[in-house]
């Protein structure tokens, strides 16, 4: 059947106006997986192995990445060395040393408060921009010592570091751990509860899904933490490794991020074994796959 020239413009210019609108949809509307970003903790040495595994970022420790012990020629070093990696280093966690307490008689806030504003302001040049305050051993809470008064005192802390961490296009999200690893700080929800207590948007939460099955803490906390929640960590149960070294079933809790409209980043922070480079294609495979599943 013939059809006119005109009709035939009209047409294929729907047809390309239609794959335009999808190709611009929100991922999560057009039935395709996130546009999520996907990283390891581990060392920026190991950015080729997981660029060619599919990963886009990596998660490297405070002490390493941004060494805030150490003076500007040390730094400008560490900065070479990282910007000439295959990957960028988007998040960095350990923040603050154990022997820094932020709770308890002996609680050195001042110090700590040093420490953390150094690493902070070194962050920008790295393009460090979330910093995951875990730290349970700066955090826990001495036996005898009131969890109430240990509680202010965190919040004290955050607050005084917050407005340093926005100033310098920094998020510190809150890590929950499980109940065997800190006796402060144990759940999403309970997170949730201390950002608002804060109330500033130099700090807002991380979720950990290896630490929230580790206590049995569902997806509903996810979604009652909602927008709050800035930065994921991921990691197989019982063990603790890198997805594709031991079935896990994420897909309960990545649903619950789609719900919130996450949009952040997603770290697997687990163990990996002596075949690094073939694991992380692996883990990177099953990660996308649960995630284009959730987001189905």
């Amino acid at each position: 059947m013939m059809i006119s020239r005109r009709r035939f413009l009209v047409t294929t210019s729907t047809v390309a106006s239609t794959l335009v609108i999808h190709k611009c949809l929100p991922v999560a509307l057009a039935g395709t997986r996130p546009d999520l970003e996907l990283g390891i903790c581990t060392s920026y040495q190991k950015a080729a192995a997981m660029k060619k595994a599919g990963f886009q970022f990596v998660e490297g420790g405070v002490a390493q990445v941004l060494v805030p012990k150490e003076g500007e020629e040390v730094f400008e070093k560490r900065l070479a060395e990282i910007k000439a990696a295959d990957l960028p280093v988007r998040v960095c966690n350990g923040f603050i040393p154990a022997e820094l307490k932020l709770v308890g008689p002996g609680a050195r806030t001042d110090e700590a408060v040093v420490y953390a504003t150094a690493a902070i302001r070194r962050a920008p040049k790295v393009g460090v921009v979330r910093i995951v305050l875990g730290s349970g051993g700066a955090r826990r809470i001495p036996e005898g010592f009131s969890p109430d008064q240990a509680r202010e005192q965190f919040i004290a802390f955050c607050k005084k570091i917050a407005p340093v961490a926005h100033d310098n296009g920094v998020i510190i999200v809150l890590e929950p751990l499980n109940k065997k690893e800190c006796n402060f700080l144990t759940r999403v929800d309970e997170g949730a509860e201390l950002v608002d207590a804060i109330g500033h948007p130099g700090v807002q939460l991380h979720a950990d899904i290896y630490h929230m099955m580790k206590d049995a803490e569902g997806p509903e906390s996810i979604l009652k933490a909602g927008k709050r929640i800035r930065h994921v960590h991921v990691a197989t149960m019982p063990g603790r490794k890198a997805p594709g070294k031991e079935e896990t079933d994420f897909r309960p809790y990545f649903k619950a991020l789609k719900s919130i409209g996450y949009a952040d980043r997603i770290s697997i922070e687990g163990g990996w074994g002596k075949q690094f480079d073939e694991e992380a294609v692996q883990a990177a495979k099953v990660l996308r796959q649960q995630l284009t599943e959730a987001w189905a």
